[in-house]
């Protein structure tokens, strides 16, 4: 996939009310493979609706929005599992981890779907990011902090053209914000991907090519 296009899409939630002005609700606006955007957001402005919206979680929109020219209403179940499975990452605000589970188990659920990476590279990934002490820790019993990297490693488990990243360093101190931005950016450059990172505040910090306003 090389792009993500939104054409005038807007929450259903939104619809009728006065908004402030967007450079993404009701305008034309592409994402393109190997550039890095920031989407900067106050709360209750849309930034998880817009993922969910791209995953194909949601389609509570108006307008419209396409990958490589087919507007994603058209996909039907099967498109998506492979999309998700070879082109798509995304790290949600939530992060969707199974908390009985341990570190190790709610990656490797990732991992053996895509078979993308050795074990060794998962062990490296998650040493890089200080959680190579917590790989046999249920993730419940794990600081926020630590369960967003948790997240983070399992979102680049896979093969992607372009990953969305929901405010992933809202709990993380400078260093490890840090250190998952040097990671994140040699997994994109090696699939030649597009980054999508959203926030309220703190942010990835990485050489961004657009910066964009909710």
């Amino acid at each position: 996939m090389e792009l993500i296009k939104l054409d005038h899409t807007l929450p259903m939630a939104f619809s009728g009310q006065v908004q402030p002005v967007s450079d993404v609700w009701h305008r034309e606006l592409s994402f393109r493979r190997g550039e890095h955007v920031l989407i900067e957001a106050a709360s209750g402005t849309g930034k998880t609706s817009l993922c969910s919206y791209v995953y194909g979680y949601r389609e509570d929109y108006e307008g419209t929005i396409c990958f490589d020219g087919k507007d994603i209403r058209r996909l039907k179940t099967g498109d998506w599992a492979q999309l998700r499975k070879r082109s798509l990452s995304m790290l949600f605000q939530e992060l969707r981890l199974f908390p009985g589970l341990t570190v190790w188990e709610n990656v490797e659920l990732k991992n053996k779907l895509t078979a993308y990476k050795t074990h060794r590279q998962v062990e490296e990934c998650l040493e890089r990011l200080g959680l190579s002490d917590k790989l046999r820790t249920p993730v419940g019993k794990i600081s926020f902090g630590q369960q967003q990297r948790v997240a983070f490693v399992r979102a680049i488990c896979q093969p992607f053209d372009f990953i969305f990243l929901d405010e992933p360093v809202s709990h993380l101190d400078d260093a490890n914000a840090e250190a998952m931005a040097v990671l994140l950016k040699e997994e994109a450059e090696a699939r030649n991907a597009g980054i999508i990172v959203t926030s309220i505040g703190k942010q990835l910090p990485l050489n961004y090519s657009k910066i964009l306003h909710l």
